[in-house]
């Protein structure tokens, strides 16, 4: 019986009887994309593990925060969810990570369907990451629309320094008070004034002067910020129905509780 025609495919040649020239060469061809394939595998990779979040510039967390947590990436996180304490109430920026901060960060997950567990881990700081610039401010102000009064933040009634530290907590409280508002916009009229800006230079009260106050006109109404605002952790709320505020709504942090809007009741 006659041979295929495949059987008189000459053989391939041998160097000094080992494996062909061919074979060798096919085999160093393909160990040299598997190195070259596990090479760029291993760049993409730690390049995708290297890459910064999205805006992580002025803090970055690692591992996770708990109940019973404590130090600075503890407060780190308390300035970014002080704006879901919930109703008439608010979290003390301290560096330890109590029931009251727990209940705040399980309001900040359910607000952005998140996993509720009441931990800080990825992917809450991921989140968190998404809502804040490069200089922790939230993605919704700035620290120039908190201040329409004086750049230095200096000549009100606490340091330069302290104004900004407690515009920056105002101002994820209002980032909270905005995304439950449906995310609609928050048009800030008034912000940090220094003695010099205050409209009564006398009035050495207002929590204008310590970078912790704003006032809002526009859209939402009036009566829709101030009712919402009792959720956020504001502590001095005022509106419609008080005196001086028929045209804009006033919220603040204040050591002493004061709101009032008789109008949008």
């Amino acid at each position: 019986m006659g041979r295929s025609s495949e059987s008189r495919i000459p053989p391939l040649d041998y160097v000094d009887g080992q494996v062909p020239v061919t074979s060798k060469l096919v085999r160093v061809l393909v160990a040299l994309s598997v190195i070259m394939a596990a090479t760029f595998g291993t760049m993409f990779a730690m390049t995708a593990m290297a890459a910064p979040a999205k805006a992580d510039g002025c803090y970055t967390w690692s591992g996770r925060l708990q109940n019973g947590s404590t130090g600075t990436a503890v407060r780190q996180l308390q300035i970014r969810i002080a704006g879901y304490p919930g109703y008439n109430s608010n979290i003390v920026i301290d560096g330890v990570f109590g029931n009251a901060t727990e209940a705040a960060l399980r309001r900040f997950q359910s607000a952005y369907g998140l996993t509720v567990d009441g931990i800080a881990g990825q992917q809450t700081f991921n989140k968190l990451y998404d809502l804040q610039d490069n200089d922790c401010t939230p993605i919704h102000f700035t620290y120039a629309e908190l201040n329409n009064c004086n750049s230095t933040w200096s000549g009100g009634l606490v340091s330069a320094t302290q104004a900004r530290t407690n515009a920056l907590r105002l101002m994820w409280q209002l980032e909270a008070l905005r995304h439950a508002l449906g995310d609609r916009r928050l048009v800030v009229s008034s912000g940090f004034r220094s003695l010099a800006c205050n409209p009564d230079s006398s009035d050495g009260y207002s929590r204008h002067l310590y970078g912790a106050a704003a006032d809002f006109t526009g859209t939402p109404t009036l009566c829709q910020i101030v009712r919402q605002a009792r959720y956020h952790g504001f502590e001095e709320i005022l509106g419609p129905g008080y005196p001086g505020h028929s045209d804009h709504a006033h919220v603040a942090n204040d050591p002493t509780r004061t709101w009032s809007a008789s109008q949008c009741m």
